[in-house]
């Protein structure tokens, strides 16, 4: 009774706060930005202070180093993205015709013509209506959020609030870690210690270490496909390495885009076309083999496949800062899973023996 009343307990403590965190969610980003901020930058902190560095200015220095290098990529880089986003969504009706005409050559047309029917003149129109409506909403769309109020607070609260909170928290970081520590249940301290630390070292090693091959392989492809001369290249590559976050995701979504963006401005000169597949191949080949092995390791105990189930499902219940918080909750998950089950083959109710009590033979009269 009493474990049950334990399990009962947190729970519903975790209800709790899943359900202030989806109440809170509107305000919560630059909350939650500053505290994975913080987490982030916390061992380049530690090492400052290792060597003898103060507390205070070490947290002073790498939270204003990181605000330095945001400032300059945004001054940089978010007005030649922005403009190379608006300009892709007005062509890509035309690049989506213009592909369409080297489908539907004579010779491709009679065997489509076999297998779809007469239906394939109404297939062409309405592919092209709804690539033609989908730009123009989400063109429409990306006006609207950036105009709107709440976006432009939304961002004011990023530039400002943000390096306030991950100032105090990387701060207060070992403080903090002391207090948790010091409430933990006597009893089950060291068990939580444990799994504390695994999960620590699943999520440090994936963030930090998929946040390293993002910015690599997103440095690779936006140069790559722009010394290529490809139409928005930059914004094509750029967008890749940071969906690489989500393993093959980035890779196979920008080899599509890029590869038809290829054919519709370079086809029939097809020496380009294969170069910027190619660009894709060698960069796979790059994570795969160099990149994540190093960087990542094999030892985090993220699936893929739960990773993105995770991604999907807490942004599409809360949105941008679901998407902050899948992660850690998916290592944890995926941590206390693996505990339960350990746990579970090492009891009876797995191996059917019951526990003795009382180490000594049974004997007899």
């Amino acid at each position: 009774m009493k474990l049950q009343r334990q399990v009962i307990f947190w729970i519903g403590a975790l209800v709790v706060f899943i359900l202030i965190l989806w109440v809170l969610r509107e305000m919560l980003l630059p909350f939650v930005v500053g505290m994975a901020l913080a987490y982030l930058l916390n061992p380049l902190t530690d090492r400052l202070e290792h060597y003898g560095v103060n507390r205070m200015i070490a947290t002073l220095a790498v939270v204003g180093f990181f605000v330095l290098i945001f400032v300059l990529a945004a001054i940089l880089l978010l007005p030649l993205l922005g403009s190379q986003m608006f300009a892709f969504i007005q062509r890509l009706p035309g690049y989506v015709t213009r592909l369409q005409e080297l489908i539907m050559t004579e010779e491709n047309k009679q065997w489509l013509q076999r297998l779809i029917g007469d239906r394939l003149p109404d297939m062409q129109k309405s592919v092209g209506d709804l690539v033609g409506q989908g730009a123009s909403w989400l063109g429409s769309f990306l006006v609207s959020l950036w105009s709107g109020g709440r976006a432009i607070i939304s961002v004011f609260a990023l530039v400002v609030i943000t390096p306030v909170v991950a100032f105090y928290v990387l701060y207060d970081w070992h403080k903090m870690v002391r207090k948790v520590d010091s409430w933990l249940p006597l009893r089950h301290r060291e068990t939580i210690r444990r799994l504390a630390r695994e999960i620590d070292n699943a999520i440090a090693g994936f963030l930090r270490g998929q946040a390293s091959v993002c910015l690599i392989l997103g440095s690779y492809y936006a140069v790559a496909l722009t010394l290529t001369n490809l139409n928005f290249g930059l914004l094509i590559g750029f967008s890749a390495g940071i969906l690489t976050f989500i393993p093959y995701v980035g890779s196979l979504s920008g080899l599509v885009i890029a590869t038809g963006v290829a054919f519709a401005q370079f086809w029939p000169d097809w020496t380009w076309v294969v170069i910027v597949a190619c660009i894709f191949f060698v960069g796979q080949f790059i994570e795969g083999y160099i990149l994540s092995p190093k960087l990542v390791g094999e030892s985090v105990g993220l699936h893929p496949v739960w990773l993105m189930f995770s991604l999907f499902a807490f942004g599409y219940l809360m949105g941008f800062v679901g998407l902050l918080i899948a992660v850690p909750l998916a290592a944890a998950t995926g941590v206390l899973v693996r505990f339960v089950l350990s746990q579970y083959v090492a009891s009876p109710l797995y191996t059917g023996k019951s526990r003795r009590r009382g180490g000594g033979k049974a004997g007899g009269r």
